[in-house]
């Protein structure tokens, strides 16, 4: 047992390392603590059960059971009983936990707040981890599966961090894992006493074989070239190539490969914009007497299921930038502005809000690039949490003049390219922007007319939540039922503006809101939205918002791209808050949509409208009645075996036969010939069934007695005061003897009874916790089932060695040493 522990405490320790990677994920380490807590809970709980000798799914079921308490300790919901003892409003607060923690993996990107909802996922995977790994390492003695959870947990971070995980918290979780397998190796040392070399002398010290320290310094080579590899390979983004060499990217000096894509841009602005609370994201301070909109990002990948960002490549933004006025034509009017922006800790991304056109940072290192097709900074390796930098910008107006003596983009133009691909032809999206544009001659005129299209006299209104349809396609449905928020006007716009030919894209950022003291505007993630771009040749990128305006606290509308709805009577004046109240406002925490938010916060167009929350006890009923079926799968086994053997006993007939001549009351006389074979059969499945109802009742089983040894032992021990159960046991064991030995079996004796009556002297003599565990979990199938498993792992074992001695056939070296003996 001593080893046992000993196992179990590094089983526990090897996972807690193994979960070092989510520190790449967390702003702090409370996520830790919560997690050496839970555990330690958990390993503490299965030292227990092993102490008492309870069976493998005893100790499981304890450490589930430590590991709900656990978090009902650590995430109370206030209805707890002492503290820490789970009642049905507990696993509610969980299940509420669950759905929170989605919807802020969904709204925060890495490194993340401390948020309960993400916590309490951390600490749930990491502690049913914890209760894999010592089931596999310590009950089923396989540490090396134990690996596959260890590395689940080092999946997380590689599949949602920015950047590559740092190489420190995988070597950190291999040493555990490494330890792990020490340990083991070690106790099952310890196991055969003292080692011998076999060339005749004991060893007290530790010696090496030469396989062994091969396979040590294979795994540590391995181990080396893991963490190694990333490093230097050209390609992978955050290698060390990329602080000691120059790449490609746009424009001229150091280049990276960004990915700013993997960002869900349309699912962090649905779920900021459907939070419940006000949370201050953005301080500007800025010179330009009326700015236009705060961005950081754009998406520009136009596939079936919606626009997406592209991953972002440039060159370090504490550099000097290139300058737009190199590019644009006569009639576009720029001034040079300077802002100053404050990220506060509730914002947490690997963009950097700036406006657009930045030409000059301060305050920014070389990790901070930038990238001028997309016009945004971001970084590989840092955060924007927390930040506070100053940047000079030129902001550029147009008359529709000017934009309307712009020419179209040539056809084998890359902007054009790029920039008007579509992922196929959809007919209402055709035929609509065919009408709207009719008779229009310049760009400038047809975007426009798609522009105006997106009004309140065409029926288009706002609403954070959106109506589903049923043409299959978001883009059609949002045509059609004309009802969304920024997500949709924006990204419908774009995809129109395509359609017409005409290079177009989707921008994120903030509205001025309407927090303003003097030249500093205060931004909140009510503030945060999205916008369309469109590009004209010798001019740019020119924004167009086609969102209702009254829906948007701080909208800014311009000469080029009026607001084309006066606003409703109701609508919230642009003043004291950001919480509009409004009877068609909806942007803030009190307008009337927030009662039913989208909660489709993916990258399509329409979304759907989210349908009355369904009951939940359905769903816990199924999980009563799954849990019980499953439970109830050992009874029905054992009471499956028993029939089954009393049918085969109570028919001991073979054969029957009518004797011709009649009785002397003159009936047919019936001759009835036993089977000595059925007999025998019936003999051994009786007997079968007695052995398993004494495992069923805790009544020792000895293999190697005889039939007669253990009816008269079964009678000594257990069935003395039971005259019935005395004769049936001497029945059974006489007929099973004569089954194995003689040449004639024992026929004629009625076995099931006899069964039934042993089976009742048991249950009657055994106490009420041995009767319920014989129903309900039969230890006889359960040991079965154990033995069955065993001998499957030891038939997988020797099918492995037998494989391994093959494949060492065709070894090299011994192919080379057999030649070499010849």
């Amino acid at each position: 047992m001593s080893a046992s522990r000993n196992t179990g405490a590094v089983a526990a320790a090897a996972t807690l390392l193994a979960a070092a990677p989510l520190s790449a994920i967390f702003q702090t380490w409370t996520w830790l603590i919560q997690c050496a807590i839970a555990v330690a809970v958990v390993a503490g709980v299965a030292a227990l059960t092993r102490l008492v000798r309870a069976p493998l799914w005893g100790q499981v079921l304890g450490m589930l059971a430590a590991l709900l308490l656990a978090l009902t300790w650590l995430f109370p919901s206030g209805s707890e009983l002492l503290t820490f003892l789970p009642t049905p409003a507990t696993i509610g607060h969980f299940a509420d936990l669950l759905a929170g923690s989605m919807q802020d993996m969904r709204s925060y990107g890495v490194e993340v707040p401390d948020t309960d909802p993400l916590l309490f996922i951390t600490v749930l995977g990491v502690g049913g981890v914890a209760v894999l790994v010592d089931v596999l390492a310590v009950g089923l003695r396989r540490p090396a599966l134990a690996g596959l959870p260890m590395l689940a947990i080092y999946s997380v971070p590689v599949a949602v961090y920015v950047d590559s995980v740092p190489a420190t918290p995988f070597v950190v979780g291999a040493a555990g894992y490494l330890w792990l397998l020490v340990t083991d190796n070690v106790d099952r040392v310890r196991r055969f006493g003292r080692r011998f070399t076999g060339d005749g002398r004991d060893v007290d010290v530790w010696e090496a074989s030469p396989l062994a320290a091969a396979g040590r310094r294979l795994a540590v080579v391995g181990v080396v070239v893991a963490v190694a590899l990333p490093l230097a390979v050209p390609g992978m983004t955050g290698g060390l190539l990329d602080t000691l060499s120059d790449g490609t990217g746009s424009g001229t000096g150091r280049g990276t490969g960004g990915s700013s894509g993997r960002i869900d841009l349309f699912a962090s602005l649905a779920g900021q914009l459907n939070q419940s609370e006000v949370a201050d994201l953005v301080k500007v301070t800025t010179s330009e007497p009326d700015p236009f909109y705060l961005r950081y990002a754009v998406a520009d990948d136009l596939r079936p299921s919606g626009f997406q960002a592209r991953a972002a490549s440039g060159r370090p933004a504490n550099r000097d930038l290139p300058n737009p006025n190199e590019r644009v034509g006569p009639g576009v009017q720029q001034t040079e502005y300077q802002a100053t922006v404050e990220v506060t800790k509730s914002l947490s991304m690997s963009l950097m809000p700036v406006y657009a056109e930045p030409v000059r940072t301060q305050d920014l290192n070389g990790n901070w690039l930038y990238d001028p097709n997309q016009q945004i900074i971001f970084s590989n390796r840092e955060s924007s949490r927390g930040r506070k930098y100053t940047f000079d910008y030129i902001r550029s107006t147009y008359t529709p003049a000017t934009l309307r003596a712009a020419k179209p983009l040539p056809a084998d133009h890359p902007v054009r390219r790029q920039q008007t691909a579509t992922p196929g032809p959809v007919p209402e999206v055709e035929n609509l922007v065919k009408g709207l544009t009719q008779g229009k001659r310049t760009d400038y005129d047809r975007v426009l007319a798609i522009y105006q299209h997106f009004s309140a006299d065409n029926g288009f209104k706002y609403r954070l939540s959106t109506e589903s349809g049923s043409s299959g396609q978001d883009i059609v449905n949002f045509l059609t039922n004309k009802v969304g928020y920024c997500q949709q006007y924006a990204a419908a716009m774009a995809w129109l503006v395509r359609s017409a030919g005409i290079p177009a894209r989707v921008a994120f950022g903030f509205t001025n809101g309407s927090k303003r003291d003097g030249d500093t505007y205060t931004l909140t993630n009510l503030n945060l939205h999205a916008w369309t771009e469109v590009f004209f040749d010798g001019i740019g990128w020119v924004p167009f918002d086609a969102t209702p305006a009254y829906g948007v606290p701080g909208s800014t509308r311009s000469a080029w791209a009026p607001d084309t709805d006066a606003p409703e009577p109701s609508s919230p004046e642009t003043g004291a808050t950001d919480s509009p109240t409004g009877p068609d406002s909806s942007a803030g925490p009190a307008g009337p949509d927030n009662a039913d938010r989208d909660t489709d916060s993916g990258l399509s167009l329409g979304g759907t409208e989210p349908a009355e929350q369904p009951p939940v006890w359905p769903w816990w009923t199924a999980g009563v009645l799954a849990l019980l079926a499953l439970l109830a799968v050992p009874a029905l086994r054992r009471l499956a075996l028993r029939r089954r053997r009393a049918g085969r006993a109570d028919a001991t007939v073979a054969a029957a036969m009518a004797d011709d001549t009649p009785s002397a009351d003159g009936k047919p006389v019936m001759v009835v010939e036993a089977d000595a074979t059925r007999a025998r059969a019936d003999a051994h499945a009786a007997w079968a069934e007695l052995l398993d109802t004494m495992v069923d009742f805790k009544v020792r089983v000895d293999q190697t007695e005889t039939p007669r040894a253990t009816a008269d032992r079964l009678v000594r021990d257990a069935l003395a005061d039971d005259t019935a159960a005395v004769g049936a046991a001497r029945l059974l064991g006489r007929a099973e003897e004569r089954a194995r030995y003689a040449r004639d079996p024992l026929t004629g004796e009625p076995l099931p009874p006899a069964l039934r009556a042993i089976r009742g002297a048991l249950a009657t003599r055994a106490d009420r916790r041995t009767r319920l565990v014989a129903s309900v979990l039969p230890p006889s199938v359960l040991l079965r089932w154990r033995i069955a498993l065993a001998d499957a792992s030891g038939r997988l074992v020797a099918l492995t060695g037998r494989l391994r001695y093959r494949l060492l056939r065709w070894n090299p070296r011994r192919m080379l040493a057999d030649r070499a003996a010849r």
